[in-house]
């Protein structure tokens, strides 16, 4: 035991208290990280009952794993209690990461990808939660195996509304034609011949695709740290370790995963290390990745945009310069997106289904909600029910905001004021903001590339306010309460109640760890 000397002002001495402060830190680290696991082992367990199951559930009639399913109402509240644990360790931890480097006793690179990979391993192994669409991807995926256009039609016609791959669709999204691109629909017919009708089956590798896109940003966003002179472990705990990355591409499973780390990567070949000049082919497969990434959603396109302009600026911005810089990009992204879609066989189809989406009315949409408020005032005035035009017009103007925009930001990264990284992240920010369609996994197409940007430091506590808010809108069954409104704000209320007591407890370590450290010294 190590005897605190005491300075003439009787004050203890500097380096003790240090050390005391040191021990306290390392203490709460290890506390974090065990309520972060045990919050998403919680989770992992109460989603065989609050999961998003396909229909028929396949738990039914199992005595101990389908005891949750026969239990929904205490299952979501399970749920709700680890998802406040893990949103809070992941804070605490995040409260403990300095931009410029992980000072001792904060936990290194190699310890928060540890904690991130545990917290992660009970979300992938459990059923899917926070979202349907793996089954709109199943059904999709399986109409395009049959030789029907799934740009044309929906999953119910194509298949029959008693088709097994059809059942676990949300009815809003059953006659709605796929939305995404060739390659991601092309990758799903692989999994469909692999998987059959066998949903759960299907569920599993499609969740195999999303880690391998999760594991892609474990590698390319230290990398883009490094060059934006960031401190690696905080950029991976920004953004893999976030909650919106843990609930909507580990356990959702929504191919964002493919599309952000494709277009990150992409954008880290075709720019290097730090501003020196690339070799030509370096920038071809960069920007192969990102059209790749393109072919899965399209507004990922916008990265190349920024590449051109990064380059066009590196070039000497000559006339000269812009013409081969865009021809040479335009011919990659024709032929990439060619041989794509003619892998599939249905061509250029695929761009029917981009306004797919935009048959539902979403609340976090702002240019949604312009227009749906603007039909509700022309009611109250007497002017008709104009909600359809003023719905149409308020889009429109997000549209040509989200283009003013856009090109604001080219033109800061052809001026040299902006990285093509940040670019592209305030870009797709726009993009999602202002689009017609805002779920809170789409904010994931622009946070993941600003936790990599220099000007991170400046909108960190943005970025976990963000996390943290939209990590707790989504219902972890990924439907709707409508016939049973009073079971979710009972699951809540419940859940609130564990998660308080589990903060008890919590505190009763911390007090635990600091008698005893106080002890030691």
């Amino acid at each position: 035991m190590v005897t605190p000397e005491i300075a003439p002002s009787g004050r203890e001495d500097l380096p003790v208290v240090r050390a005391r402060s040191w021990a306290s830190l390392k203490d709460q680290a290890k506390i974090a990280r065990r309520l972060g696991l045990t919050g998403a082992l919680l989770m992992g367990v109460s989603a065989l009952g609050s999961g998003a199951f396909p229909v028929p559930n396949p738990l039914n009639g199992l005595r101990v794993l389908g005891l949750p399913s026969r239990n929904v109402t205490a299952a979501i509240a399970v749920t709700y209690a680890g998802l406040g644990m893990v949103v809070l360790a992941w804070l605490w931890i995040a409260r403990m990461l300095s931009s410029r480097g992980a000072v001792a006793p904060a936990p290194e690179r190699r310890e928060l990808t540890r904690t991130a990979v545990l917290w992660a391993v009970p979300l992938a192994l459990a059923p899917p939660m926070f979202s349907k669409d793996i089954y709109s991807y199943l059904a999709q995926s399986a109409t395009l195996a049959r030789g029907i256009d799934p740009y044309t039609i929906g999953p119910a016609q194509a298949l029959g509304i008693g088709d097994p791959l059809v059942g676990g669709i949300p009815t809003i999204w059953r006659d709605t034609p796929a939305p995404y691109g060739p390659l991601f629909l092309g990758l799903g017919r692989v999994i469909t011949a692999l998987s059959g009708e066998n949903a759960v089956l299907g569920v599993y590798e499609h969740r195999i695709l999303a880690l391998l896109g999760v594991a892609l940003l474990v590698w390319v966003l230290p990398r883009l740290a490094e060059r934006a002179n960031l401190e690696p472990g905080l950029v991976l705990w920004l953004g893999v370790a976030n909650p919106l990355v843990l609930f909507h591409l580990v356990s959702g499973i929504h191919n964002e995963s493919i599309m952000v780390s494709l277009m990150l990567t992409g954008l880290y070949v075709a720019l290097g290390k730090d501003d020196s000049p690339q070799p030509w082919w370096k920038i071809t497969l960069g920007s192969v990745l990102i059209v790749s990434a393109a072919a899965v959603k399209l507004p990922a396109l916008l990265a190349l945009g920024f590449v051109g302009v990064y380059l066009v600026r590196k070039r000497g911005m000559h006339v000269r310069d812009w013409l081969v810089v865009g021809s040479g990009l335009t011919v990659v992204a024709a032929a990439v997106l060619g041989v794509f879609s003619a892998a599939t066989g249905l061509g250029f189809n695929w761009l029917k289904g981009l306004s797919a989406p935009g048959e539902i009315r979403s609340w976090m949409s702002v240019s949604t909600d312009l227009g749906l408020l603007s039909g509700q005032i022309g009611r109250l005035l007497g002017l008709g029910d104009s909600t359809d035009a003023t719905l149409t017009l308020g889009r429109g103007i997000g549209g040509v905001a989200i283009g003013l925009v856009c090109l604001y930001l080219l033109l800061k990264c052809l001026r040299g004021t902006l990285d093509p990284v940040t670019g592209t992240g305030a870009g797709l920010g726009a993009v999602v903001l202002l689009g017609p369609v805002v779920h809170p996994w789409y904010l994931l197409w622009a946070l993941i590339p600003l936790t990599a940007t220099r000007a991170m430091p400046h909108y960190r506590r943005a970025i976990l306010a963000v996390s943290v808010l939209l990590a707790l809108v989504v219902p972890p069954t990924g439907a709707d309460f409508i016939f049973r409104a009073y079971q979710l704000p009972m699951s809540i209320i419940a859940g609130i109640a564990m998660f308080a007591v589990m903060l008890v407890y919590v505190r009763h370590q911390l007090r635990a760890a600091s008698r005893q450290t106080e002890f030691l010294l």
